[in-house]
């Protein structure tokens, strides 16, 4: 009995690896894995130096205020959140050329059928000659 519903869990997570959803998954892990040092150093190698151009500093991570002696590092939240923001225009835009790419495409391999005019004067025609 035990060897039977080994078999049938083994089954079970056969057919739980090879649905599509968690290739596709996988494979979306490994590439954002790779492409995320490429938008670190776009955030930190260009843009948080444009920023640094601007305000003479990379980052805000020294801006702070103390409360009690102890000291409230708001500087880091703003630098985190400017990072964030840009990381994911970056992802956006990487997004929507990917999209339009492949929309392009879709059009590309559809044929060109005949429109609805082209029917409906083919309807007439065939009903004028009968």
């Amino acid at each position: 009995m035990r060897i039977r519903e080994d078999i049938r869990v083994i089954q079970e997570f056969k057919e739980f690896i090879n649905k599509g959803d968690i290739v596709d998954l996988a494979v979306a892990v490994v590439m954002a894995t790779a492409f995320k040092p490429i938008i670190d150093a776009m955030v930190n190698g260009v843009i948080m130096q444009i920023i640094a151009a601007i305000f003479g500093e990379p980052n805000f991570d020294t801006l702070n205020f103390t409360v009690s002696g102890t000291p409230i590092w708001y500087g880091q939240v703003i630098t985190t959140t400017i990072s964030f923001i840009f990381v994911a225009l970056a992802v956006f835009f990487v997004l929507k050329a990917y999209n339009a790419s492949k929309r392009e495409k879709e059009v590309d391999d559809t044929p060109a059928g005949p429109t609805e005019i082209d029917l409906l004067t083919e309807i007439r025609d065939s009903l004028a000659k009968s």
